[in-house]
C-alpha cells in the first residue's frame, strides 16, 4: 500500500499517511534535530532523511531558528522504522534540506542550506563532497541568495535542479540546473556549466520533476505568487512559470504521480492537488509543523 511519508517538526516525528488522509501512524520519534528531507529506497528497504541540526538559538515571535552551527546529518532506518543509524556524522555540512537519491548508482544528492552547497555521498555516507558551491565563508552565509534548499534529479539526462530561495518574502528566489556529475578537475564553487533557468521568483523550497518533462515546486513567498505550488516546462525548452495551487501556510515539500501532487506546509497541513479533475482539497491535518514528504510503499 502507497503512503505519504511525512516529517513532522512539531513531534519530532516520521509519519506515514494513507492517500486518503484517513490514517496516519508514526513510523520513527525522536527526530529530535530538525528533519528536513526524506527519500525511499523500496529495494533496499530503507528511509533516508536529512536533519538540518541544532539550532544557534530559540525562535522569537515571527522568527525562524538559525542554522548557522556546523551540525547537520543523515540518518537511515529500515522501512519498519528499526536500525536507526547516522550514515553522514553530526558536523560533516552546516543544514541539511531537501534530499535526492539516484539508487540505481548508489548515490545520495542534498542541499547544504547555511553550507551554502550541494552534496552527494554513497548510500553508506561514504564519499562525500560538493558538486557545486554558491557561497564561502561567514559574509556569503548571511547573504540568503546563497542558500540552497530543494533539489531534485534528471537520471535519464543526468541532470540535477536546485532552488536557492533568497531572503524570506524578498522576491530574488531562483531555480538553477546543472549536470549531476562533476567535470573531471572541475572546481564546485566555479562551475561554468551552470544554468539559471527563473529568478525574481517569491522564494522557491522543495522541488520535483514530473514525467520528463515538467518541474514541480513549492514556494513559502507572499501571496499572491507565494505560497504556492508552481509547474513549468524545462523540457524540451524552459517555459514560464505557472501557479497550481495557492493558500498554504509555508508551503515546503511535495511529492506525486500522475497527476496528483501532494503538498505539505509548516501548518501542519497535507493538501491533494489534482490536475486533472481541477480539484485542491485538505487531505488531513496533523497540525504541527511538516517539512519534507515522499511516496512510497512502506
Amino acid at each position: 500500500m502507497t503512503e505519504i511519508v511525512a516529517l513532522d517538526l512539531g513531534a519530532g516525528a516520521m509519519h506515514a499517511v494513507s492517500l486518503d488522509g484517513k490514517h496516519v501512524r508514526t513510523v520513527v520519534d525522536g527526530l529530535d534535530r530538525f528533519p528536513d528531507g526524506v527519500v525511499v529506497d523500496k529495494l533496499r528497504g530503507h528511509i533516508y532523511w536529512t536533519n538540518m541540526g541544532t539550532p544557534d538559538a530559540r525562535p522569537v515571535t515571527g522568527i525562524e531558528p538559525e542554522f548557522f552551527s556546523r551540525n547537520g546529518s543523515i540518518e537511515r532506518v529500515d522501512l519498519d522504522g528499526g536500525n536507526r543509524t547516522t550514515i553522514v556524522p553530526i558536523g560533516a555540512f552546516t543544514t541539511g534540506k531537501q534530499l535526492a537519491a539516484d539508487f540505481e548508482a548508489g548515490r545520495l544528492y542534498w542541499c547544504d542550506r547555511e553550507g551554502m552547497q550541494i552534496l552527494t555521498c554513497d548510500l553508506n555516507g561514504e564519499d562525500l563532497h560538493a558538486l557545486v558551491v554558491t557561497g564561502e565563508g561567514d559574509a556569503d552565509a548571511f547573504l540568503l541568495r546563497n542558500w540552497c534548499v530543494g533539489i531534485c534529479l534528471d537520471l535519464d539526462r543526468r541532470l540535477l535542479y536546485w532552488t536557492q530561495k533568497g531572503a524570506p518574502k524578498g522576491g530574488e528566489g531562483r531555480i538553477f540546473r546543472v549536470r549531476m556529475d562533476l567535470p573531471p578537475g572541475a572546481d564546485p564553487a566555479a562551475r561554468t556549466d551552470i544554468e539559471l533557468l527563473w529568478e525574481n521568483l517569491p522564494e522557491p523550497i522543495d522541488v520535483e520533476l514530473h514525467g520528463v518533462s515538467d518541474l514541480v515546486w513549492t514556494d513559502r513567498g507572499a501571496a499572491p505568487h507565494g505560497n504556492a505550488l508552481y509547474q513549468a516546462k524545462v523540457q524540451p525548452e524552459v517555459g514560464t512559470p505557472a501557479i497550481v495551487s495557492t493558500g498554504y501556510r509555508e508551503a515546503i515539500g511535495v511529492t506525486g504521480f500522475d497527476s496528483r501532487f501532494y503538498v505539505s506546509d509548516l501548518g501542519g497541513t497535507i493538501r491533494l492537488v489534482d490536475v486533472s479533475t481541477g480539484t485542491d482539497t485538505d487531505l488531513v491535518r496533523i497540525g504541527s509543523p511538516l517539512t519534507g514528504i515522499a511516496l512510497a510503499d512502506l
